[in-house]
């Protein structure tokens, strides 16, 4: 046996209510794809290892010691795939109260580019981004396609008594990662 049913008559004051609050939410989701969609965020990766690869960019850090804290230097080495990333920039910044400040300007990449920069910077701007670019105007107006950032210097970068040392350990590191799919080799 069946249960009896009931029709319920919905009254037209409720139907037109429940179809204009509906129409209201597919026109918000419509309007924040758009947005969404029309200013394209930049692809961020968070680094977290002394090197890290990723199609077009392979990056090593290394630092060499200094006779003091303030004279020892931090070094990232960066290798741009040019045809994919031509343009590049490196920034600091803090966090809590957003100072920022430029480590590297935007420059048209040759392939292969170093940063350095005092070891105390880190405490002062302890966010760094690698920031790059398909274009001149993305550089320009500041729209990366890429952004690589770290929270500090990682714990796992390697510290060198000469730049000689540095220097040897960086050229190898960044042509293995490339090797691995990162950026091109030079």
């Amino acid at each position: 046996m069946s249960e009896p049913t009931a029709d319920v008559a919905v009254p037209p004051a409720v139907r037109r209510c429940g179809f204009s609050a509906l129409a209201l939410l597919a026109g918000l989701v419509l309007a924040s794809a758009a947005v969404v969609y029309g200013t394209e965020a930049p692809r961020e990766v968070h680094g977290i290892s002394d090197a890290s690869a990723t199609p077009g960019v392979a990056m090593a850090w290394g630092i060499v010691r200094g006779a003091s804290e303030t004279a020892t230097v931090v070094v990232a080495r960066i290798v741009t795939d040019p045809a994919r990333y031509p343009w590049l920039a490196v920034t600091g910044s803090d966090p809590f109260t957003h100072r920022t400040g430029p480590l590297l300007a935007a420059t048209r990449s040759a392939g292969v580019i170093e940063v350095r920069s005092p070891r105390p910077r880190f405490a002062e701007l302890p966010r760094t981004e690698f920031r790059f670019y398909e274009s001149a105007a993305a550089a320009q107006q500041d729209t990366p396609a890429l952004v690589v950032f770290f929270l500090g210097v990682p714990d796992t970068t390697p510290e060198f008594a000469t730049e000689d040392k540095l220097q040897a350990y960086l050229g190898d590191r960044v042509a293995r990662l490339a090797g691995a799919g990162g950026a091109k080799p030079p």
